[in-house]
């Protein structure tokens, strides 16, 4: 049943990103023209190279800071449902695990820095999160669906990659990839 639920969150999911749902105009046929380009998940096993991130808060992720720890990657929008629910559960995680060695870069695909940045101020959320700019994207693109979840190892390939929203137990089981 949990399989199930699951699978019809993340095609409801993945039919919100293509359509652009939250955003307006212009804006929402750009999106879905990204989305309809957006590469697939990388595959598991794969090498992840990990781009130097402007954060939101005016500090900086760089990919050494990834060198030989487990680092989640988390693409998110202030306007995706998904990923309202899924944002609770990162900031738990960040917030139980940093201090044991996990590295973490959200990636907000707002439409503009300042929008994310208004919403992580209002829900609290103390992730490093930057701002998937046309920079950014070019080097890093976003995977097709949203939200995103990838896990890079401490050797830099992909554990884990999922799209579309994970739920609580999902989230929190990441966890298991810094035993």
């Amino acid at each position: 049943m949990q399989a199930d639920r699951r699978q019809v969150l993340q095609q409801l999911c993945a039919v919100a990103a293509t359509a652009g749902l939250g955003v307006a105009g212009p804006a929402r046929a750009q999106s879905a023209a990204a989305e309809a380009v957006a590469p697939p998940l990388p595959a598991v096993g794969s090498p992840l190279r990990l781009p130097p991130v402007a954060l939101l808060d005016g500090g900086s992720f760089s990919p050494a800071q990834a060198d030989g720890k487990v680092t989640v990657i988390y693409w998110w929008a202030s306007t995706c449902p998904f990923c309202a629910q899924q944002s609770p559960e990162m900031q738990k995680l960040w917030s139980a695990f940093r201090s044991k060695g996990l590295q973490m870069l959200a990636l907000s695909v707002d439409k503009t820095p300042k929008e994310a940045e208004a919403y992580l101020q209002k829900k609290g959320y103390t992730f490093p999160s930057g701002w998937a700019s046309p920079e950014i994207q070019k080097v890093f693109p976003k995977p097709k669906g949203l939200p995103i979840t990838l896990v890079r190892g401490r050797d830099g390939r992909v554990l884990q990659a999922e799209k579309g929203q994970l739920f609580p137990e999902d989230v929190e089981g990441l966890a298991r990839w810094l035993a």
